[in-house]
């Protein structure tokens, strides 16, 4: 008797947990941290040198960044960021100042899908959106701008 009650009982709390829903809110940039380091000019260099002359780069669709080192330097001059949490990432630009990227305030929330994965995405202004990846169904909760309100920036995955 004992035995059957405890396993509805298991039953019961592995249902409640997966009924569930986890609420997810924008990090503040305040909070956030570069774990990954900037390269260096010389770095940039050399790598767009071996990109570009690359003769398979020659024949691909997407070469325009290969045409001036400034649109590389664009593209490549990048380190990872995190939220406080480590939950949300990014790559954001090295030209930016720690400083300026840390005062900005969350812009929009939006959702999306690749694939079976979910990706929650925060954006900040001057290209930089963290995204958060799950593999639940993710939800904006209301319009998804929080220009206005950044506490309203928030998603429900479950």
């Amino acid at each position: 008797m004992k035995s059957s009650t405890i396993a509805c009982l298991l039953v019961l709390a592995s249902a409640a947990a997966d009924s569930s829903a986890e609420t997810l809110s924008c990090p503040s940039l305040a909070t956030a941290v570069q774990v990954g380091s900037c390269p260096s000019e010389a770095e940039l260099k050399y790598t767009f040198t071996g990109y570009c002359s690359d003769n398979r780069r020659m024949y691909e669709q997407s070469t325009s960044v290969c045409t001036d080192y400034q649109a590389y330097r664009k593209l490549k001059n990048v380190a990872q960021w995190e939220s406080a949490d480590g939950a949300f990432s990014a790559y954001v630009s090295c030209d930016l100042a720690a400083e300026t990227i840390k005062a900005m305030p969350v812009a929009r929330i939006a959702t999306s899908k690749q694939g079976k994965v979910s990706l929650l995405t925060c954006s900040y202004g001057e290209g930089i959106s963290f995204s958060y990846r799950s593999r639940q169904q993710c939800t904006v909760t209301g319009k998804g701008d929080c220009a206005g309100e950044p506490a309203a920036c928030q998603a429900s995955c479950d």
